[in-house]
């Protein structure tokens, strides 16, 4: 009985690992095992865990990087695809209540019908009676308060973009000097006109330079021969002006400005005082 309880107090006060170095070993096996583990183990060991952090880290860039790419690629396509999605049923809303009612339930229906309508609508409005009819609904317009300036602002942008060249509010793309030496504005030439002085008269071009997307912006009248015109259609600038200057070409060319002025723009006569 005392040995055995000789033994617990040994197992309470003595390692375990000790023990079995004194059970498998005697002494000396005790020695081993208390003493600390030689140095080429412990540098193999922190070798190999600097070896998974450094692995570990590669593959976390890895996966980040191409996680961002997909992002990037996916993006633009989900943007474009909703908002195709988002119009096809804002106009097909326009007469599928239209067809639900008499009982035709065919998605997309509507859609071809609002297209038609306004297909059929800018054939009418071409002819003398369409034009005369929306001259008529314009003047009611402008008789209204608030209406004539939401009609007047929104009819004013639609110009802008507006396939009738007649009809065109920006005339061409061109690029001045603003607002400091050797800074450049890309803007829109919407008219010239001529400054009278007391012994010769002046030609200036009227430019809109967006602020705001497109329809903020300042006025600057500046001498024609002063405003660089660019190879860049209405069309290019209105996409360059909305997406920031992102789809802006990368080499810019600047046109002959008498190829162009007289075509496009033409030159007003100075008058002889």
């Amino acid at each position: 009985m005392g040995s055995r309880e000789m033994e617990r107090d040994l197992e309470r006060l003595i390692p375990v690992n000790v023990l079995g170095g004194d059970n498998g070993g005697g002494g000396a096996g005790a020695a081993k095992c208390s003493s600390p583990r030689p140095p080429c183990a412990v540098s193999s060991s922190s070798s190999h865990h600097s070896g998974k952090e450094a692995f570990s880290k590669v593959i976390r860039s890895w996966a980040s990087k191409k996680f961002m790419s997909g992002c990037v690629i996916l993006f633009p396509l989900a943007i474009t695809f909703y908002t195709t999605w988002w119009f096809i049923h804002f106009v097909d809303g326009f007469f599928s209540p239209i067809y639900s009612h008499l009982g035709i339930n065919t998605f997309g229906l509507g859609f071809v019908t609002s297209i038609s309508f306004i297909f059929l609508v800018g054939v009418f409005m071409s002819s003398w009676l369409g034009a005369s009819l929306l001259g008529l609904g314009e003047w009611i317009i402008k008789k209204m308060p608030l209406m004539s300036y939401i009609y007047a602002a929104s009819k004013q942008i639609s110009a802008a973009i507006s396939p009738d060249q007649n009809l065109h509010a920006f005339k061409e793309v061109a690029i001045i000097r603003h607002p400091r030496v050797g800074e450049y504005a890309l803007g829109f030439i919407t008219s010239t006109v001529m400054l009278q002085k007391s012994s010769s008269a002046e030609e200036l071009c009227c430019v809109y330079v967006p602020t705001n997307h497109l329809y903020l912006g300042d006025i600057f009248l500046i001498n024609s021969k002063d405003v660089m015109r660019p190879n860049l259609s209405v069309r290019e600038g209105i996409e360059i002006v909305i997406s920031g200057g992102m789809s802006i070409p990368q080499i810019i060319t600047l046109v002959d400005v008498e190829s162009i002025l007289s075509p496009r723009i033409g030159k007003f006569a100075i008058p002889r005082v």
